[in-house]
């Protein structure tokens, strides 16, 4: 039987094949169509769309993780194949206007007009859903609509595709060993395993992150920094892998939609059933931060100027910050490694939310998975036993895996069903070598803890319908859940769990960790308007340009009033951004969510501050008023249930020393 054709909590990664995509899907979007028949006939219509396509979204996520993390030439065309389709079906939902009648026919009966708690939102949100996806548009305009969105999924997928074949297509390969100074041990470590995987002398470097990160943090040779920059930078701007057109494409394909749909830009659309609403409101939130940093930053780069003696470029500012950070602080961060083996950091972060939230984690063994370094984990309720669901993590680059991390769900369960949920988590981190464990970066472990709170978000739901569980809220609150976890890999008492040396089991040492603390804030407004800048041109691309400039010079343009030093004419990071323009809205429009979120986490980490960051009373309320609610209640609503009033803002300021 199509492995991909019956939901299986044990997905068999082992048994799906490319040559299974097309027909399985084939047969559950005719699956899907019996039951929108079914959906449309039902006197609760809009309970029977909360569960419709689960067999097609389960089969899909599937695929769409696989070709994420073990990708192949057939396993593209395959998913290629079928991405128009589904995209197309569930275009078409919104704009079914025999649906559409069964909603409102149903949204007027007096059953739905008693209905409370999490199924009145659901109904709330579907008839908002409806008519923002086009439900009263006429015949026409839903024709339209539904051909915008199939040209979105495939210029969004092609995109992606672009970025992840461009940064395999880059190596650099050194075989001079002078070349090196500057290195640390771990960076010149992974180079040499990396040639010798593939059959080369030398040194052999790649755009992905480890190796990317420790060649311009460290490496001596500025002309060297500068060429892999330029690669970077330029990522899916030229042939054969060109995004130029496919950005504008995108750019204009959403914006179309937006007035087709009524809305002034595409940043009104998609914001408007989420925290911020408009994109006047992001916008002026971004405004309000970058007038509070820009001051900091600007002292910043003339005081990191004149350390280095002399004029910076993009690739020297990271080598002579990190100069800059070890002269004032004496302080390398690369001394921190030995205390961070991906094997303590996890062990310990499982032990740290498992005081904090009442929830213990547990490897499972004999579970088919995609690679062979893949590991999963149930999660169990610590006082009842109960299992709340499970996990993969996957923490290595490899190339036929994209780059970043991330989480995903596989499974929404359902409490009232005791059926469990699935899902993932992955990374690119710095991978074992010389016989020695995965020794990582604070910031990596900092990832980690990252992706377990979106996790923690989709595992811990309590919500009984499934387009309101987990992870499904607004996406300027979605970072929430994650970001507080971050605070973790900061307090002394919880590192002391996890950050211990893979050889010795020290502790952290006070005087490093002490040091680490006084890092912290270094060149926070650099880091602080780097963000800011990301999130203004996302804003700025899709509320002001006009597609008549050139879109990759517009954005430059932008980004060049946030960078430390002049960008020089062919950057075309835009070009290889692929949270904005890897799906048809991802985080378009969006980025500033994470700036917004961070305010939260902010704030909500003072209350755990105030009662103990390992306080049982207060993780419980984060789970029960949070994490357990999904998008079952306004996000303001939730906040304010957890800390008994409304986000206070210089919360983020005086983190990052700001204020």
């Amino acid at each position: 039987m199509n492995p991909l054709l019956e939901i299986s909590f044990r997905v068999p990664f082992d048994k799906i094949h490319p040559s299974d995509v097309e027909p399985a899907i084939g047969e559950l979007l005719a699956d899907a169509a019996r039951r929108l028949t079914e959906t449309i006939a039902s006197p609760q219509p809009v309970h029977a769309l909360d569960t419709m396509t689960e067999r097609l979204e389960y089969a899909m996520s599937v695929v769409r993780h696989l070709e994420s993390v073990a990708t192949t030439p057939e396993l593209r065309a395959a998913f290629n194949a079928v991405q128009p389709k589904v995209s197309a079906f569930y275009s078409s939902l919104p704009l079914n206007q025999e649906l559409w009648n069964a909603v409102k026919r149903y949204a007027a009966t007096s059953e739905a007009q008693v209905l409370t708690g999490a199924m009145k939102r659901y109904l709330t949100k579907t008839v908002d859903s409806f008519k923002r996806h086009g439900a009263d548009l006429p015949p026409a305009g839903k024709v339209r609509l539904k051909e915008i969105d199939v040209a979105l999924t495939e210029a969004t997928t092609k995109f992606s595709e672009n970025v992840l074949d461009s940064t395999n297509a880059y190596e650099l390969l050194l075989t001079d060993e002078k070349q090196l100074a500057g290195l640390p041990p771990t960076a010149v470590s992974a180079a040499r395993a990396a040639a010798e995987s593939k059959g080369k002398p030398g040194w052999r470097f790649t755009l992905h992150g480890p190796s990317y990160v420790a060649l311009m943090t460290y490496l001596d040779d500025a002309a060297i920094r500068e060429q892999v920059w330029r690669a970077y930078n330029t990522r899916a701007a030229a042939e054969p892998h060109d995004n130029r057109q496919l950005l504008i494409k995108i750019l204009e394909l959403r914006q179309e939609k937006a007035r087709l749909l009524g809305f002034r830009d595409f940043a009104d659309l998609v914001l408007d059933d989420r925290m911020a609403h408009t994109g006047d409101t992001a916008q002026k939130f971004l405004d309000d931060l970058r007038v509070l940093t820009d001051p900091r930053f600007r002292e910043e780069n003339t005081a990191l100027e004149t350390f280095a003696g002399q004029a910076l470029h993009p690739w020297d500012v990271g080598y002579w910050a990190e100069k800059q950070r070890a002269a004032l602080y004496d302080f390398d961060e690369e001394a921190l490694r030995p205390y961070f083996s991906l094997q303590n950091v996890v062990a310990g972060m499982f032990e740290i939310f498992g005081r904090i939230f009442g929830i213990r984690v547990e490897e499972e063994s004999g579970v088919p998975v995609w690679d062979s370094e893949v590991r999963c984990y149930a999660v169990k309720d610590a006082s009842s036993g109960a299992n709340l669901g499970s996990f993969y993590a996957d923490w290595y680059p490899r190339e036929n895996k994209r780059g970043g991390a991330w989480m995903d769900s596989l499974l929404t369960g359902n409490p009232a069903q005791h059926r469990l949920h699935l899902g993932l988590i992955c990374g690119n981190l710095t991978p074992p070598v010389d016989g020695k464990p995965a020794l990582l970066t604070h910031r990596e472990a900092e990832t980690i803890f990252h992706e377990f709170g979106h996790l923690l978000h989709h595992l811990l739901s309590r919500v009984e319908v499934r387009s309101l569980a987990g992870t499904s809220v607004p996406w300027d609150f979605v970072e929430l859940p994650s970001q507080i976890m971050e605070n973790w890999c900061w307090e002394r008492e919880s590192l002391d769990l996890f950050a211990r040396h893979w050889e010795t089991d020290q502790p952290l040492p006070e005087e490093l960790f002490q040091k680490m603390k006084k890092v912290k804030t270094f060149r926070s407004g650099n880091t602080q308007m780097r963000q800011l800048g990301l999130g203004i041109v996302d804003l700025a691309l899709h509320r002001s340009w006009d597609g008549n400039s050139d879109v990759v010079e517009f954005a430059r343009g932008i980004l060049g009033q946030f960078a430390a030093t002049p960008l020089p004419a062919d950057y075309a990071m835009i070009t290889g951004f692929t949270h904005l323009f890897s799906s048809p809205v991802g985080y378009g429009a969006g980025y500033y969510s994470y700036k917004w979120a961070e305010v939260l986490d902010a704030d909500a980490f003072t209350r755990f501050r105030k009662e103990g960051v390992f306080s049982p009373k207060v993780g419980r309320d984060f789970r029960d008023k949070i994490l357990a609610r999904g998008d079952s209640e306004d996000p303001s609503v939730l906040y304010r249930s957890f800390m008994g009033r409304d986000p206070d803002p210089n919360a983020l300021l005086e983190r990052t020393g700001l204020l």
